[in-house]
């Protein structure tokens, strides 16, 4: 197995520039980011995501109703933010964390005699825990609008930390390859699967599609 770029170090390094970070704001501003958080989050596990509006949740939160709106624009940038704590625990075992998910605590970052396509399972499976864990907002923060999943900070993460992973496995074409292997874990697709065919299978696909993958882009 070859590295295809200038180190893997210096790879990961600018991969880490894309992790998202946490908001750094007054004292007064971070209460109410938090309460309204918590406030959203206790009122989506009770009542589902699509029952709960803005103004219930400013309520809840014990702020003004609009509060909320000029904090996250609407349920959906409020469903970003819900995430990004879940998203950057992810992050941060994908970069630092035991292998196979990470490069492992006494590892340098993918290279030669790291296990690539481990590292890719290891990463379907965790990022299927997470998107099945909170399906109804990931959705909701995918399909506010057109494209809005590539658009999200998020989606860059997950897409160059594949796109890596191919490359050091000798794609021709590891961007491309990336989309692809990403595109079956979109919220949409993967509630409508969800509820048709379980969760097992629907992992099961997954893995399968994942092989096929493999066994093809090089």
């Amino acid at each position: 197995m070859s590295s295809k770029h200038n180190g893997p170090q210096s790879v990961y390094e600018d991969l880490s520039l894309l992790r998202s970070s946490p908001p750094v704001e007054r004292a007064d501003a971070a209460r109410n980011r938090s309460a309204i958080l918590a406030a959203a989050s206790r009122l989506f596990a009770a009542h589902g995501v699509d029952a709960v509006s803005m103004d219930a949740i400013a309520a809840a939160a014990g702020v003004g109703k609009g509060t909320p709106f000029r904090r996250f624009g609407d349920k959906a940038g409020l469903a970003v933010a819900l995430l990004d704590e879940r998203e950057r625990e992810l992050q941060g075992r994908i970069l630092s964390g035991e292998a196979p998910l990470g490069p492992g605590t006494d590892a340098a970052p993918p290279g030669p005699g790291t296990d690539t396509a481990a590292r890719l399972r290891a990463f379907s499976e965790a990022y299927l825990d997470y998107a099945l864990g909170h399906l109804d907002l990931l959705r909701m923060s995918e399909t506010s609008s057109p494209g809005a999943r590539y658009r999200i900070g998020s989606y860059r993460f997950w897409h160059r930390h594949t796109a890596i992973l191919l490359g050091e496995l000798g794609w021709v074409d590891p961007d491309a390859g990336a989309h692809a292997l990403l595109a079956p874990l979109a919220a949409e697709h993967l509630g409508a699967v969800a509820s048709e065919l379980g969760t097992e299978r629907l992992r099961r696909a997954a893995a399968d599609h994942l092989d096929r993958l493999l066994g093809s882009g090089t």
